[in-house]
């Protein structure tokens, strides 16, 4: 159970976007999901949304397959789940260093940011509405 200066106080977080990169020499990019890691909340979490109709839509020859697979291995990870690998096993600040690491592969992380919240589950929802979700059609 939280104590009272965790439900009453705001904890400082990080947070990068995850991205789907499919040709890194245009700096073209997706976002697909969030991560969010607060050391003195020991939370580490993530929420992605692989919207393939978009990526074909921008690169068809794009394997969404591979791109899933990726993005299930940085969930594992990001749960601690050890059929995530080695990196899953170790503490969530490790595990959030790897998952924001900058990387040349087709999903990466942007850059890493800052924040304050009373609760980093809404933090975290509303970071990937912001980030992930697409703008819907104000006309």
């Amino acid at each position: 159970m939280p104590s009272s200066e965790e439900t009453t106080a705001r904890a400082p977080f990080a947070y990068a976007a995850i991205r789907v990169v499919p040709r890194v020499e245009r700096e073209e990019f997706v976002n697909v999901g969030v991560v969010i890691f607060s050391r003195p909340r020991h939370y580490l979490g993530v929420r992605m949304h692989l919207d393939a109709d978009r990526l074909r839509a921008l690169w068809p020859d794009l394997d969404i397959a591979a791109v899933e697979r990726q993005l299930q291995v940085i969930r594992l990870v990001a749960a601690g789940d050890s059929s995530g690998g080695a990196i899953a096993l170790l503490p969530p600040t490790e595990r959030f260093g790897w998952i924001s690491a900058p990387a040349s592969t087709v999903v990466q992380p942007g850059p890493v940011h800052a924040g304050l919240a009373y609760d980093l589950k809404a933090a975290l929802d509303d970071l990937f509405t912001d980030l992930v979700e697409p703008i819907a059609n104000s006309r």
